[in-house]
């Protein structure tokens, strides 16, 4: 028996030892540190801002329980900035305020006096819910406010509905030719480009279809300006603004976005229901675990992306990036990268391989 317990006691520094080597160990990344004492008698929270915040901003907490945009403007639901942080705010609250019977768990957002309502990555809604007592500090992350997703005033003036060209053909010329109802864009080879236009990060060509042309239904066919190479367009009612992703064969429909950030895009054959992206190093830049959900999708060249929007403040950073199918147990290492440019994927079930949009390969 005795030999039993001097063998055990020989092995507990080992134990001990194999215990510690945790290859998950939690990373605790500068903007989480804490940064205000805790008080027994309060709620803490400590606020990550989106970068782009400014320290002479008055920031405000809104909920059901302090009556929510009621609250925006009142000295007792503002927020103070962490003397040693330049992300960080932070605010104590006492549940004996709390309104009607309310608490964080009824859901709250943030509100600042330049920037305006706190959204999401998606521009939607933003609400946090949380069930905490007095005592305690909870980091709470805002991810952007209402001024990201404003759109500064149009210069151009547009004669009609307008079709937006991203070329991608090559061609030393473009013209769009339309027939159906009417031969609105001339004769043969059709109308020249109008002008160039930037949105966002994507300067597009441009046809003014005109105002006598609304209503009309037509096909377009994109050509090299009678050079002997044209592919046949949609057909549709020239009823709106339509915008193209085109190549020397084909024409995509594509979403216009003001965004001028970075965006990976990913060609996804994990076979995954769901798909999130996570990234590490500088900041936790897409949030905390399982990170980001997709943005939206996008067709270049035949090939169909799901794409994540890395946001303005991301630009420069060096961060690590893992994919995973939204926290429900799979996931792999993604490539280092500093963000400087938009990268592209081909994802298998157990890794990623980077693509060149313009000369996609086979899978």
């Amino acid at each position: 028996m005795k030999k039993n317990i001097l063998s055990l006691l020989l092995l507990m520094p080992l134990l001990a030892l194999l215990g510690s080597c945790d290859s998950k160990e939690e990373i605790v990344f500068d903007h989480e540190l804490p940064q205000f004492e805790l008080k027994q008698d309060a709620i803490l929270l400590e606020v990550i801002m989106p970068q782009g915040t400014k320290a002479d901003e008055k920031i405000y907490i809104a909920g059901a329980f302090n009556g929510g945009e009621e609250a925006v403007g009142q000295t007792e639901w503002q927020l103070e900035k962490a003397a040693d942080s330049d992300v960080k705010w932070g605010i104590y609250l006492l549940p004996a305020t709390f309104k009607g019977g309310k608490t964080l768990a009824d859901g709250f957002y943030f509100v600042s006096d330049k920037q305006g309502i706190e959204r999401t990555v998606k521009n939607e809604d933003a609400s946090h819910m949380l069930n905490v007592g007095v005592g305690t500090r909870t980091n709470v992350m805002v991810s952007r406010w209402a001024s990201y997703f404003e759109e500064e005033p149009g210069e151009v003036k547009h004669d009609g509905y307008v079709v937006y060209v991203e070329d991608h053909t090559g061609w030393d010329g473009l013209a769009l030719y339309g027939w159906g109802d009417a031969e609105f864009a001339g004769g043969w080879p059709g109308m020249q480009v109008t002008g160039m236009q930037k949105i966002g990060k994507v300067t597009y060509k441009y046809f003014d279809t005109g105002e006598a042309n609304k209503g009309l239904e037509v096909n377009l066919i994109f050509n090299n300006n009678n050079g002997g190479k044209q592919f046949d367009g949609p057909k549709v009612p020239l009823n709106r603004d339509y915008y193209y992703y085109i190549t020397d064969t084909s024409c995509d429909e594509v979403v216009p976005s003001t965004y001028t950030g970075f965006t990976v895009y990913i060609e996804d054959n994990t076979g995954w229901d769901e798909i999130a992206l996570y990234g590490w190093g500088d900041a936790e830049f897409a949030g905390a675990w399982p990170g980001m959900q997709v943005t939206g999708t996008k067709t270049m060249k035949g090939v169909t992306y799901k794409y994540f929007d890395l946001g303005n403040e991301a630009t420069g950073l060096n961060i690590n990036l893992i994919f995973n199918n939204n926290n429900h147990g799979k996931q792999f290492d993604g490539p280092n990268v500093t963000v400087d440019r938009d990268f592209y994927y081909r994802l298998s079930e157990s890794g990623a391989e980077e693509v060149d949009p313009d000369a996609p390969k086979p899978e």
